[in-house]
């Protein structure tokens, strides 16, 4: 058991880096301007990170999608990790839901408290950088919490994350609800998503998935299928459909999180609209020698056509192959309704700038009774809900009764 390590005592020394403010003051967070990058640890020594906490606020609330983490292990030049900052945590779609498991947790309030517990091992030097690819400013509280020791022993694989998209996956005939739940075959497995392609020696730790279903209807009979080194068809490791992969079964309508597997988001209970799950192999990982592909079908036999994304997270030797290329900020964008770009985006960042102005005068909360304090915290609250289920004129009502409350002050 992982447990029994907790009374042996040990030579390694605790560290933290984090946004505190260096005045004494409580303004403990970073501005990070757009378009611009800030590294957030760069250690010199050989040891592991233990804990990331990450929360932020921004005009765009698609910061989530927009923002990179990014992390290097001993002076490579290319990351490890590659990930927009609010799936890697498991916010998919910019909608953070509360969910706790044994490697991340979110709790959604009106910012996220977002947490990472994988170790991730260094032998001399390690790098996590922040990159703001989004067209506005974000403000970004952080903890990242680490050891160092004398040496590392070395045998450890190093940390790894990637994220993908396909927006969306191509249906596959024969198509319609006659073949949504069996007849038509897939014996191949060459049309599936691709969650992970990586070369080396290594084991993948867990995967998330987040889909948009834009077909409506059940969208999770596809199976997984997991490759390990080379091999051909049929693979080592053969699911029986998605919601079994992450810990459910029979078309689950409703979110449901534990340690290790679930559904953090389940946007509609008639399956429309936006999904993700994780699945956390802690005492199951998928280890393999020189490569491993893991895929899952969009819909039986991949007859649906689905914005499918996904992260992965896996251990291995270095040095790693190459990431595809990361989409652009604006591919990486949720898909989102006409209405809400032209009626609920310009009444949020008129919301959210008069939030920062008075927070820059000494407004907010200074002045505010206690009251309006809670009541503008809960209002944003109940924001984040509706956008989470797409009750987009509820937003525009709940924005307004926002901006009305916090001009009372000035």
């Amino acid at each position: 058991m992982m447990w029994k390590n907790i009374p042996f005592l040990s030579d390694y020394v605790s560290k933290r880096e984090s946004s505190w403010d260096r005045s004494g003051d409580n303004r403990d967070f970073i501005y990070i301007p757009e378009n611009t990058s800030r590294t957030l640890a760069d250690i010199k020594g050989a040891g592991y990170i233990a804990h990331i906490f990450l929360s932020g606020m921004s005009v765009n609330r698609h910061w989530l999608r927009q923002v990179l983490i990014k992390m290097y292990w001993d002076n490579e030049e290319n990351p490890s990790v590659e990930v927009p900052v609010g799936d890697f945590f498991g916010a998919f779609h910019c909608r953070p839901r509360h969910f706790s498991s044994i490697f991340l947790s979110v709790t959604p309030w009106y910012f996220p408290g977002m947490n990472c517990y994988f170790p991730m091992p260094f032998a001399n030097h390690a790098k996590i950088e922040i990159d703001n690819q989004s067209k506005f400013p974000v403000i970004l509280y952080y903890h990242i919490d680490y050891e160092l020791c004398n040496s590392i022993e070395g045998n450890l694989g190093r940390f790894h994350a990637q994220w993908r998209r396909e927006n969306p996956t191509k249906a596959v005939p024969p198509l319609g609800m006659e073949y949504r739940y069996g007849g038509a075959k897939n014996l191949t497995g060459e049309e599936n998503y691709t969650i992970l392609e990586a070369e080396g020696d290594g084991h993948v730790i867990g995967i998330m998935l987040g889909v948009d279903n834009l077909e409506g209807g059940w969208w999770g009979e596809g199976d997984d299928m997991i490759f390990i080194d080379g091999e051909i068809w049929p693979p080592s490791i053969h699911g029986t459909g998605t919601e079994e992969l992450f810990g459910l079964a029979y078309c689950p309508t409703y979110e449901y999180t534990t340690l290790y597997c679930g559904f953090q988001l389940i946007s509609k209970e008639d399956w429309s609209g936006k999904n993700a799950a994780y699945r956390f192999f802690l005492f199951d990982p998928i280890r393999f020698k020189k490569s491993i592909k893991i895929t899952i079908e969009h819909g039986h036999a991949n007859n649906l056509s689905n914005d499918y994304s996904s992260v992965a997270f896996w251990y291995q030797t270095e040095p790693h192959s190459h990431f595809p290329t990361m989409p652009s900020p604006e591919e990486r964008l949720p898909r989102e309704p006409e209405y809400y770009w032209k009626k609920i985006v310009p009444l949020e960042r008129e919301m959210w700038q008069i939030f920062f102005e008075q927070g820059e005068r000494g407004i907010r909360w200074q002045k505010y009774s206690l009251k309006d304090q809670w009541q503008v915290r809960k209002l944003i609250y109940e924001i984040n809900e509706a956008y989470t289920h797409d009750e987009y004129k509820k937003m525009k009502l709940l924005c307004g009764k926002v901006i009305k409350l916090m001009k009372k002050y000035g």
